[in-house]
């Protein structure tokens, strides 16, 4: 091709062409040389998911062969300790590396009580799960929530959760959940100076080994609804608003991933999801740490409903979804689609 004398400067290298006057060819750059088949859009695909990018959250309840079905989480069960063993089988047998647990208590107090009892519903399953699946990694939700009558994250003292009074029962529950042999604590209940105190009595009880990944940036979201129920969580008075994140803020997430990581946060985690890829992605570009991704029950039901109702492709959404995660930054990613998501991705 011969340029004019009055044709413009060739541009910079990397800056994009569009089609010469003078040329009768067509375009320069055809990115659409690099998406006509399937195999090279795989080999220039920038962003992987895989199985072992998973982590599957479980609900485990008391008594003895109970599988029940979720109503708000299509696809998604309590299960009693003996089912939960078979289940744990079956993730780490599909590539999964990881189960995160959830206690549904068989009583409730004002203290939440059950735990941090050696015998509570999540130190029984993480020793079944440990037993059936030994190299799978089991991750704790430390909170108490699920285990107080009135529902809250912490204890309540005037009408008010307070923080100062809670962080001795978070370590005591921390501490409970690693000597039945979790892999990794959690704690969820946003709680100031949480990591710390969790750290703190990790350490004297001699678990400096380990690690916490904390929900850093959990916000007060609408996107948690289904969970309430399969958790039984809902606070009975008021709203968690005064702890959770408030979705408007940002610059907010970033002081709290770093006060976290300060106190010894090993894994920082971003709640939820999808609503929240921005907040996730300002995590990925400051912080070096391993960074983890909520994909919450609101995401997951969402798209349920709308493939019952023959207005989306679940499997296509889902993958489209857990993709855009990973793209924002996240290492690791919490997701009730994590069995399905394995079994696709291995069917290509």
């Amino acid at each position: 091709m011969t340029r004019s004398p009055t044709a413009p400067p060739f541009p910079a290298a990397g800056a994009r062409r569009g089609p010469d006057p003078a040329d009768d060819a067509g375009p320069v750059d055809r990115p659409r040389r690099l998406r006509r088949t399937a195999a090279i859009r795989a080999l220039v695909r920038e962003t992987t998911l895989a199985p072992d990018d998973l982590i599957c959250p479980l609900f485990v309840v008391h008594g003895q062969g109970v599988r029940r079905a979720i109503g708000a989480m299509p696809g998604q069960h309590h299960l009693s300790v003996d089912v939960l063993a078979g289940e744990a089988e079956a993730i780490a047998a599909a590539g999964i590396p990881a189960v995160i647990l959830f206690g549904l208590p068989a009583a409730k107090d004002a203290e939440g009580r059950e735990s941090f009892d050696p015998d509570g519903i999540v130190q029984r399953a993480v020793r079944a799960v440990k037993r059936a699946a030994p190299g799978l990694a089991v991750i704790t939700d430390v909170c108490l929530c699920e285990y107080t009558d009135h529902g809250h994250c912490g204890l309540v003292a005037g009408g008010e959760v307070d923080n100062d009074a809670t962080l001795g029962v978070l370590g005591r529950v921390a501490v409970s959940h690693a000597e039945a042999g979790a892999d990794v604590v959690a704690p969820s209940g946003m709680m100031d100076g949480m990591v710390a105190a969790i750290r703190a009595d990790l350490d004297d009880a001699g678990f400096k080994q380990v690690p916490i990944l904390s929900y850093a940036a959990k916000y007060a979201s609408h996107f948690y609804g289904p969970f309430r129920e399969a958790a039984d969580s809902p606070p009975q008075f008021g709203d968690r608003r005064g702890y959770q994140m408030d979705p408007a803020n940002a610059r907010e997430a970033l002081r709290e991933m770093a006060l976290d990581v300060d106190e010894g946060a090993d894994i920082l985690m971003v709640k939820p999801a999808l609503p929240y890829l921005d907040i996730l992605r300002a995590a990925r570009d400051a912080f070096d740490v391993p960074l983890a991704a909520y994909n919450v029950s609101g995401e997951y039901a969402m798209i349920k409903a709308a493939a019952a109702a023959g207005w989306l492709d679940e499997r296509a959404c889902a993958l489209e979804s857990l993709t855009a995660i990973k793209r924002a930054g996240a290492d690791m990613i919490l997701t009730y689609w994590a069995r399905d998501a394995a079994r696709w991705l291995r069917e290509g």
